[in-house]
């Protein structure tokens, strides 16, 4: 449903010239819906006006293409439209280059001069969609191509300098677009448009560039540094953890494939890690850590015990744990505050599943976000863990795919867990009653690859949802959808 202001708001943007005049003459309190209903509805001359008048120190996407009283589109969990976004840069263009002398006639662009154009929280859902629309990737070119042409073309008439705006950006880079971007923030240094990186994700990116880049980076900005697939190792971490380090703003760091297997010891790797150790000592205000497809088998005292400050997001997935591993965060400061955790990949159907519990139990007051993707939980192990699981009150999502759970296993977690209130997605596998076949323990890789029986399957589905409406919950999503990303960003918390 709309409001009548709302719908007034659109029927005055259907002729854009007549809107443009009339923008001087409106109250400026209406400009963020006018915002939100121009880049809506792709009213592309009107939304490159408004950002070329804009009226308030601060342009905020997160703000103004939320759901608000007026509509409860949220457009800020859409992909964002190409036209609509080309326009926001256009009217930031011509915003700079725009002559003191029209002070007279847009009295708004100077009396409140824009000074940050906040375009973070875009949907990146990394996947090819509708080609009218920007993925993150288009964006980051899209403003990176600005910052360029902005250092090359000069901005105003001679001897008038334009007022500057700071653009806040997330930024992703692979080695196809490192040198364009790295040119981009070159250009923004001095520049009367300052590029502000707030969350970086570099992929498949040479050691060499990715420092590089951070050295571009401004320190006050910085909020996440991401790194996939980069396969850096230790002696990579090495080089690029100190270059992270001095964004002391810093909440969230996400590695990948940190090698440091007691197993396997050596001097040079044994020297890499005390190193890589020292460096997280020094972050401050440190709140996520992901360590995925990091060997850290009897390591995690040591990462953990050099932090600063408690964690309320961790993700290990894939690491190896070990049961002291697991002891240790259940005893750790961390453990209380967790708010996010991440498991999936180690074991917890032996030794482990104890010490397991044991954590759940810490993080009981605050889990709200719980990842078990091929923990090798059969019916037993979850039946066994059902009383302390069902104590984590506050929890929001639970992910249990790729385990080899029973139909009547998922059914008593689904009995279970109706005293979970706040609990609205559960992630779980492919029963394995809906499997010809299958040998037993079966490897989470035969899980994942083998064919279902799809009749039981539609069985099984309709049993739970029917279970889900007798009790009352049929707000509560059961899905076996492991690509809807349904699992919460720790930032969204």
């Amino acid at each position: 449903m709309h409001t009548l202001v709302f719908l007034s708001t659109r029927q005055v943007l259907q002729c854009q010239p007549a809107a443009c005049q009339a923008l001087p003459l409106l109250p400026r309190e209406l400009f963020p819906l006018l915002f939100k209903v121009a880049f809506m509805d792709k009213k592309t001359v009107v939304l490159r006006e408004l950002v070329h008048t804009w009226p308030f120190p601060l342009l905020s996407f997160q703000q103004l293409l939320q759901e608000c009283a007026h509509c409860s589109r949220a457009l800020l969990q859409e992909r964002p439209s190409t036209e609509s976004m080309q326009a926001v840069i256009l009217g930031l263009t011509a915003r700079l280059h725009a002559p003191e002398t029209e002070a007279g006639t847009q009295p708004l662009c100077r009396k409140h001069a824009l000074r940050v154009l906040d375009m973070t929280g875009l949907l990146d859902d990394g996947v090819e969609q509708d080609p009218g629309t920007m993925s993150m990737w288009d964006c980051t070119a899209a403003v990176a191509r600005t910052c360029i042409a902005q250092q090359q073309g000069g901005a105003g008439e001679p001897g008038l300098a334009p007022v500057p705006v700071e653009v806040r950006v997330d930024l992703r880079v692979n080695r196809a677009s490192y040198a364009f971007l790295r040119e981009a923030l070159r250009s923004s240094v001095g520049s009367p448009l300052r590029l502000c990186c707030r969350d970086l994700r570099a992929e498949d990116l040479p050691m060499r560039n990715t420092v590089a880049l951070l050295q571009l980076l401004d320190a006050g900005c910085l909020r996440r540094v991401d790194l996939r697939f980069n396969n850096l190792g230790l002696r990579g971490l090495s080089v690029i953890i100190p270059h992270v380090a001095r964004f002391q703003h810093l909440a969230s760091l996400r590695l990948h494939y940190v090698h440091g297997d007691s197993r396997q010891p050596s001097v040079d790797g044994e020297d890499n890690f005390r190193y890589f150790l020292a460096q997280m000592g020094r972050f401050t205000r440190l709140r996520e850590l992901s360590m995925g497809s990091s060997l850290l088998s009897g390591r995690l005292d040591q990462l953990l015990s050099t932090l600063q400050s408690p964690l309320e997001s961790l993700e290990l997935a894939f690491c190896a744990l070990l049961p002291e591993d697991l002891r240790f965060l259940a005893r750790s400061p961390h453990a209380v505050h967790l708010k996010k955790l991440d498991l999936s990949g180690n074991d917890l159907s032996g030794s482990q599943l104890e010490p397991f519990q044991g954590l759940l139990q810490a993080a009981a007051a605050t889990l709200l976000h719980l990842e078990l993707t091929e923990c090798q939980l059969a019916d037993t192990q979850l039946l066994a863990t059902l009383p302390v699981l069902t104590r984590c009150a506050s929890l929001r999502y639970l992910g249990l795919y790729g385990n080899p759970l029973s139909m009547a296993g998922l059914k008593e977690l689904l009995r279970d867990s109706a005293v979970q209130a706040e609990l609205r997605t559960v992630v779980h596998p492919f029963p394995v009653d809906c499997y010809e076949g299958l040998p037993w323990p079966p490897p989470a890789s035969v899980l994942l690859e083998a064919s279902i029986n799809e009749e039981k399957f539609a069985r099984v589905e309709a049993e739970l949802h029917q279970l889900l409406l007798a009790s009352g919950r049929a707000h509560v999503l059961w899905t076996t959808d492991i690509y809807g990303r349904l699992a919460a960003d720790y930032f969204s918390l």
